[in-house]
């Protein structure tokens, strides 16, 4: 079953500023595309950081302080007065920039986004180049696929292709993005690939499964190699 890709998603005509661009066309960047980080580019389209709304800010949030530097500066405190101060995307940045590729699932994308704390994603091509960007609205827009675009992903690839059931032994009922699975087959070990499988279908928000089996294999598939099931 085919996962949706980052590629699937991802913005491609992307808002870039280079390295020289000075903060306030950054600015006027973000608002007239009404988007809320830009990569920074060089040379061949290579992303060398990420201006955000969050870079900008510092310069508002300290404007009218005085300067105050500490002996023992953290970095944080550090880095916040440093892009204060800052007057060019080199210096505004963000760096090294986290990106991902077109091909990447939006499962991976989320939780990379999630473990950096980042809001959007460069998307690189095989050479390394800008070809989009993929923000956490995109991630959202899997589910906007309809119940029948999800049954019909669940029914052909899930129980026609991959676990080869004939028609009619399960029922598969989606209503906003949740699926109910009713039927019966032949082994649990089967039941319970059907219900795992459905669940990574794209858009899918939760899967209740009813389906009964006839042979419980489970203790046979948990088995080593050469153990043998004692006889009740």
């Amino acid at each position: 079953m085919r996962m949706w890709q980052v590629g699937d998603v991802m913005t491609r005509d992307v808002t870039t500023v280079g390295e020289e661009t000075p903060y306030r066309e950054i600015v006027d960047a973000l608002v007239r595309r009404g988007v809320s980080g830009v990569p920074v580019v060089g040379g061949f389209r290579r992303v060398l950081g990420v201006v955000s709304e969050s870079d900008l800010l510092h310069k508002i949030e300290r404007a009218g302080l005085p300067e105050q530097r500490r002996v023992f500066e953290g970095r944080r405190r550090r880095t916040a007065r440093e892009k204060a101060d800052a007057l060019l995307a080199r210096d505004l940045m963000t760096a090294p920039p986290v990106t991902t590729w077109p091909h990447a699932t939006i499962t991976s994308a989320a939780r990379q986004m999630d473990q950096e704390a980042v809001k959007r994603l460069p998307v690189l091509d095989d050479l390394g180049r800008l070809v989009g960007i993929v923000t956490r609205g995109d991630l959202l827009r899997v589910h906007l696929r309809t119940d029948a675009e999800i049954r019909e992903d669940v029914v052909q690839e899930v129980l026609r292709r991959v676990l080869a059931v004939r028609d009619g032994l399960v029922t598969v009922q989606v209503r906003d993005g949740e699926e109910v699975l009713d039927g019966r087959l032949d082994r649990r070990s089967a039941s319970q690939l059907a219900a795992r499988l459905a669940g990574q279908a794209s858009g899918v928000v939760r899967v209740t499964s009813t389906i009964a089996y006839d042979v419980d294999d489970t203790d046979l598939v948990d088995m080593a190699p050469g153990q043998v099931n004692p006889v009740a």
